[in-house]
């Protein structure tokens, strides 16, 4: 079994900062790309920013130069700094991990449960 557990949204001003963290556990053998994706209200999901095994990271377009996305493999944990926030980035923030749970087993992509990160103006 493997988890993906969201921290770190909440409510803010608009041009004020949120860090949301996302850590992995359960039976992992390996992590390799890991990711945030958003999704507001009528909308379809959204790919934020996604870094890979190697440290390598895309962005969206909208959130480019505003967030930066990290990771500490020690921990098996992902972040996401938001910098910048305007209103239209109210959206629930998803975590995605691409994980092998054993040696040379197939690679499956497992989803938090979400955070709600609301932005006002």
């Amino acid at each position: 079994q493997v988890q993906l557990v969201e921290s770190g949204g909440g409510l803010v001003q608009a041009g004020g900062s949120l860090r949301l963290s996302c850590a992995a556990s359960g039976t992992i053998f390996s992590i390799n790309a890991m990711g945030w994706y958003r999704q507001a209200p009528g909308n379809q999901r959204e790919l934020v920013a996604r870094i890979n095994g190697g440290g390598g990271t895309n962005y969206g377009d909208s959130v480019k130069a505003r967030f930066t996305i990290s990771r500490d493999n020690a921990k098996n944990t992902v972040y996401l700094q938001m910098n910048s926030l305007k209103p239209a980035d109210t959206a629930v923030y998803s975590c995605s991990g691409d994980i092998m749970t054993r040696e040379a087993g197939p690679t499956y992509r497992y989803w938090g449960q979400g955070t709600q990160c609301t932005v006002s103006s």
